[in-house]
């Protein structure tokens, strides 16, 4: 019997969440550290699992069945594409950061305060759904997937309503108010989308007598399962609508800049650079495998969405007067343009929107940390509360640009290529879209430049004139991040060999080709 690889990833951070909250509470810095220490450990396994991923191979690699609820034809079953590969090595890096970076976030306000949970708590949530969501990208069983697609909503829960940013204007007590607000919204949202999903689930149960994706895929190949058209349909609608949920997309992504404003800035990354790339990979692995039919039938629509999801969150961001809001306006147009490259059909769109998961994962997660460092200096997100900061604290001004430069896709760093590859994988099957989805790039230089413009130049503030620069275990953070977003903005070819034979498989799973070019290149 071999090891079991893809178990021990996702159980080795479930194991460091149990003894993380294990630590006693006096002992805050010994519960940080061992958190760190099993985050790092986590990403050593992620690592091994990339390396002996082929592919060339399987379509599903490493996998591992066995019997788990025998009644219900429930099956433990893992495996990994190279998608799933790519996402999972994303997660396994981030997580360290994201630790780091919330080194005090969890701190009590002063000494026998109250107004917090355990600083061990906050470490121990954070690794129950790094756990989580790398099972999530692992499981080809349904069911086993939708267990945790719903049960890592509950540690994020408490990460947003529990240990949610200080820094608000309007005083302790109304910030307490809008944390719960925002925490119960992003669960009653969530779990909405899991109910219908869980229907959906049940139906697919019904009509193929299994759970198992690639059952009920082969059953679909080779003609032993054939799906009434509406049922398809309908089956399609409920795992889509979970799916865009978490994505999110319009006119469901309204409980996303809440959860992000009023998270501290790496439970913020969290949410958007990694619970959320579960409804986007789950788009690619069980709406189009298990329903390709119907994923033809919904796609005009779903374009639509994702257009006015790109406009709509871009013209937001230029409007917000609120740092993390910005960022959290920002994503959902990002978003937008990853259902786009789904969606598109083609195998450039496809290949695109896998690629933009991963750097819009790193890109958001440099922003958005680089911005929690300004904010816990200055106590305020409110974008009119800074001025000058590049006079005073140049590395974060130039770390804080850098990422939103990755953030509008500059050429040269990471998003632009993934980008680039989601409008031409557009504009070759669905040109009016294409046109449109690119005002989307134009909006982005606009609110990135304007807030670095608001934030960093100009006269120095009083209140900013003292600000530190960036400090060792900051730049520990920011500096990899910074280095991943300029080594895969001209070197992206790792990720792509990686993820490209796994989309030309999705393309054939809903029977579609690239459209040929109008015009043939010279021989």
């Amino acid at each position: 019997m071999s090891f079991p690889l893809l178990t021990a990833t996702a159980a080795l951070p479930a194991i460091g969440a149990i003894a993380t909250a294990a630590v006693p509470a006096a002992r805050r810095n010994a519960a940080k550290s061992l958190a760190l220490l099993f985050s790092l450990a986590t990403l050593v396994l992620a690592i091994v699992v990339l390396v002996r991923f082929d592919p060339d191979g399987d379509r599903y690699q490493l996998t591992e069945s066995h019997s788990w609820i025998r009644d219900f034809g429930v099956r433990y079953e893992l495996g990994v594409d190279g998608i799933a590969v790519a996402l999972i090595a994303l997660t396994a890096l981030l997580i360290p950061f994201i630790i780091l970076a919330g080194w005090h976030d969890a701190d009590p306000l002063e000494t026998g305060s109250r107004r917090w949970r355990p600083t061990q708590g906050f470490f121990a949530l954070i690794l129950a759904v790094e756990a989580m969501v790398i099972i999530s990208f692992e499981a080809t069983d349904v069911f086993l997937f939708y267990i945790f697609f719903e049960a890592m909503l509950i540690p994020m829960y408490f990460l947003i309503g529990g240990f949610g940013d200080r820094a608000h204007e309007h005083g302790e007590q109304t910030a307490s108010t809008q944390r719960t607000y925002a925490a119960v919204k992003f669960l009653l949202y969530n779990l909405v989308g899991g109910l219908i999903m869980l229907a959906a689930v049940i139906g697919l149960y019904v009509v193929a007598g299994s759970f198992s994706l690639t059952e009920i895929a082969a059953a679909r190949a080779n003609g032993s399962l054939d799906m009434a058209t509406n049922t398809e349909r309908w089956l399609f609608l409920g795992f889509f609508f979970a799916f865009a949920v978490k994505a999110p997309l319009w006119p469901l992504h309204t409980w996303l800049p809440n959860a992000m404003g009023e998270s501290t800035a790496p439970v913020a990354v969290l949410i958007t650079a990694v619970v959320d790339k579960v409804g986007t990979f789950a788009m690619l692995r069980f709406c189009l495998q298990l329903f390709p039919e119907a994923s033809k039938w919904a796609t005009p629509v779903i374009l639509v969405l994702a257009v006015i999801s790109i406009v709509y969150g871009a013209l937001l961001a230029v409007g917000q007067r609120d740092i993390k809001r910005l960022v959290a306006y920002a994503s959902i147009s990002h978003f937008g343009f990853i259902v786009l490259g789904i969606f598109a059909m083609t195998s450039q769109g496809q290949s695109g929107a896998t690629l933009y998961m991963v750097n819009h994962g790193i890109s958001t997660a440099a922003l958005m940390l680089v911005a929690g460092f300004l904010i816990s200096r200055r106590g305020s997100r409110l974008i009119a509360d800074y001025g000058g900061v590049q006079k005073v604290a140049p590395v974060l001004a130039g770390t804080f640009l850098i990422g939103g430069l990755a953030t509008l896709s500059l050429p040269g760093l990471a998003p632009f290529v993934s980008e680039f590859l989601v409008l031409v994988g557009t504009f070759s099957r669905y040109p009016v879209i294409g046109v449109i989805a690119t005002s989307g790039i134009v909006l982005a230089a606009l609110y990135t430049l304007v807030l670095y413009q608001r934030t960093m130049t100009g006269p120095v503030k009083p209140e900013v004139s003292a600000m530190p620069d960036l400090r060792a275990r900051e730049l520990v953070v920011v500096a990899p991040l910074i280095a991943l977003l300029i080594i895969l903005g001209v070197y992206p070819k790792p990720v792509t060999d990686i993820v490209d034979p796994a989309v030309k498989q999705t393309l054939s799973d809903v029977q579609k080709k690239d459209p040929r070019p109008e015009v043939e290149a010279a021989k």
